[in-house]
């Protein structure tokens, strides 16, 4: 039950005064819901010092000013394109205020001849004047009529004005209750001089007086908010998985040492410490969530086979999930390489699987005889049923949602659980991104995988590639060629549609055809063609940016590169280099390049490191802009701007899991005080029990 002190932040948006029918909606698409608190959630982007200068004097172009002047002449425009010039004096010198097409009735009923006016706008300078156009604010101070001080800026959206969204958001700060207690620990509050819960909001919603210190310390105050509720659920979610019961599954170092012995090379130092933390987990009476994070190629699925040996040698089951038809018959076909030969049950479950060859899978799961299975969301499909799953391989976790692996999960008592990912994700958003995870990371690459040859080029030299790509052919190997979008109607010919006629014609070869509005089945049947020889050249766009592995694939042209975030071309670029041949990645870029554009493509040629390709990118580009698609629903704060509050996440995991585990001790106030928190600002965990 909410706690009844914050019904009023739950309100629908038009209880608050001015927010009508039309509004309502278009103020819900602004700020992702139709709660009064929701608004509140919307933070400005930055706050505009609107405190009056003396004299026009102290006007500096490019800046946004408020002066006061007397209305001294208004010059009607000498044709239509020209504006309405109107001067101000103020005893220093004049302003010029301007409007285009303006209505004239409109303009003299707001500046009189004779009379005062206040402005606010952005200086400029035109021929030597000092000019506003099209102020933001004109007011009568005859009338006691002032701009704010300090003005929010929001980010907007059609049918609204920043206006609109400050009134609406200073009258929904008054709904927050002053009686609230204090949910941060009191000795940091002294130390950073943060001020309270509803003092932090009013400060960054409706300023009164401009005190650039005191708008950082309320945003950050907001920003330990958040992380501290976010944290507080990992926390909560760590010790009631703590108080779950999962299977022991003992460590079985006979039975890897056998597999190892069977491999052609020798595992990482990596593989061996992930693949040790995770023995460990699974020896423990309660389940393991676990996220197995490397760069790509460096060796995850063999990791998780460990894990599915101890599992099988334990006498449970293991489920491998894969987010496409062909990552799952990929997985499978490892799976049964390596371990078939040892003696172990390994089968598929795609939904391609029907009638005699279903219904064996599915007895074998029910009775136990297949120890392993690889598979899609067939998986977890009703008629699915696992004597002793005790084992959950997520590939690509975040191909899936919640509900996905949720459904997977219950098919066992509490089964362990491994995530893998193949998206580096800076050590710093570690925390943020895998806050409810333990996570082991492989930071090296397999003995004998040969780096990657990578180069930049313009597309002028694009007949260059094609011929090039044409030797590869000949001799035998393969070759991706990614496009940024897939219609045909672009002027360049660089979509997928367009490129692969224009190949089809030039290298006389089949070309396969994948992207993403293509039914499921005809993008399995593409990829299974080119991953046999069937077609030998693929274009894409970037469906086929994890998991596709393909070792006779040398080449990977990416054109119009300079459109791609950095990791988004390394994930592209781990598609070849899987083999022995020599492989390149070929950047095709468009000239000229922004300066991130050309920073982007320099990084690249110079490191294959995955996690300081991450690094960059988070520096160039940001959290949000980073994680993308890729990672999309992982972070989701809404107070939190990632690369300037990391600090505070850290922080805040000590925090909340020290509250966790003395909560029978915690003060009474602050104890009511987390429970509000977690009412306003929890998320849902997008891995839980």
């Amino acid at each position: 039950m909410r706690d009844e002190r914050l019904f009023p932040l739950f309100q629908p948006l038009d209880a608050l005064p001015g927010i009508g029918p039309k509004l309502k909606p278009v103020l819900e698409r602004l700020v992702g819901g139709d709660t009064v608190w929701d608004l509140l959630l919307h933070m400005p982007e930055r706050w505009l010092d609107r405190r009056p200068r003396e004299t026009f004097d102290d006007l500096v172009p490019e800046e946004v000013a408020t002066v006061k002047g007397e209305v001294h002449a208004v010059k009607a425009p000498y044709n239509e394109r020209a504006p309405t010039r109107i001067q101000l004096f103020d005893g220093s010198g004049f302003l010029t205020i301007t409007y285009f097409r303006a209505d004239s009735r409109w303009l003299q009923a707001q500046y009189p001849v004779g009379k005062e006016r206040i402005v606010s706008g952005k200086i400029t300078e035109w021929q030597g004047e000092r000019q506003m156009s099209h102020p933001d604010f004109v007011m009568d101070p005859a009338r006691g009529e002032f701009p704010p001080p300090v003005e929010p800026i929001y980010s907007l959206t059609a049918g609204l004005t920043n206006k609109r969204v400050h009134t609406s958001t200073k009258a929904a700060v008054e709904l927050i209750a002053d009686n609230l207690p204090e949910w941060i620990d009191t000795n940091l509050i002294e130390k950073e001089s943060w001020p309270g819960f509803k003092s932090a909001m009013s400060w960054v919603h409706a300023p009164e007086v401009w005190d650039e210190e005191m708008l950082n310390r309320a945003r950050t105050r907001l920003a330990y908010d958040e992380a501290l509720a976010r944290e507080l659920t990992f926390a909560r979610a760590r010790t009631a998985r703590r108080a779950s019961e999962a299977n022991i599954v003992p460590p079985q170092s006979e039975a890897l040492n056998r597999l190892v012995s069977t491999l052609p090379y020798k595992p990482t130092s990596a593989q061996i410490r992930a693949t040790k933390e995770i023995m460990t987990d699974l020896g423990e009476p309660f389940p393991m969530r676990r996220m197995l994070q490397g760069d790509v190629g460096s060796g995850k699925t063999l990791v998780g086979t460990f894990s599915a040996v101890q599992a099988a040698e334990g006498g449970f089951q293991t489920a491998f999930m894969a987010p496409t038809e062909v990552l799952a018959r990929q997985q499978f076909d490892t799976l049964d390489q390596l371990l078939s030969p040892l003696g172990y049950s390994v089968a598929v479950l795609t939904g391609r699987d029907k009638g005699k060859a279903r219904e064996a899978t599915l007895m074998g799961l029910a009775d136990g005889s297949i120890q392993i299975v690889a598979g899609t969301h067939a998986l977890f499909q009703e008629g699915v049923s696992f004597k002793s799953l005790a084992m959950v391989i997520v590939d690509e976790q975040h191909r899936f949602g919640v509900a996905d692996r949720m459904k997977l999960m219950s098919k066992g008592k509490f089964p362990h659980m491994l995530v893998m990912s193949a998206t580096p994700i800076p050590r710093t958003l570690a925390q943020t991104v895998h806050g409810d995870l333990d996570v082991s990371v492989l930071d090296e690459k397999p003995a004998g995988r040969r780096p990657v040859e990578t180069r930049a080029i313009p597309d002028t030299r694009i007949d260059e590639v094609i011929l090039a790509v044409g030797r590869a052919l000949g001799r035998g190997e393969r070759v991706f060629w990614v496009c940024p979008r897939v219609d045909a109607d672009d002027e360049d010919g660089s979509s997928a549609v367009a490129r692969a006629a224009m190949l089809k014609d030039a290298l006389r070869t089949d070309v396969g055809l994948v992207h993403g509005r293509m039914k499921g089945a005809d993008k399995d049947t593409a990829l299974d063609a080119f991953r046999t020889g069937d077609t030998r050249i693929l274009v894409a766009t970037t469906v086929i940016e994890v998991g596709v592995d393909v070792p006779e694939a040398t080449i990977m042209v990416i054109e119009r590169a300079e459109r791609f975030g950095l990791a988004q071309l390394h994930q592209l670029r781990g598609r070849v280099g899987r083999g022995s041949a020599e492989s390149f990645c070929l950047l095709l870029y468009r000239q000229p390049l922004t300066e991130m554009a050309r920073e982007r493509l320099d990084t690249l040629r110079r490191t294959e490191d995955g996690f300081e390709i991450a690094e960059a990118d988070f520096k160039l580009r940001g959290a949000g802009d980073l994680l993308g698609k890729a990672q999309s629903g992982l972070v989701d704060y809404r107070l939190i701007d990632i690369q300037e509050h990391a600090p505070l996440i850290e922080i805040a995991a000590k925090d909340a899991q020290l509250a966790t585990e003395t909560a029978e001790r915690i003060a009474p106030e602050r104890a009511e005080g987390l429970g509000l928190l977690s009412q306003l600002l929890s998320p849902d965990l997008r891995f839980s029990d």
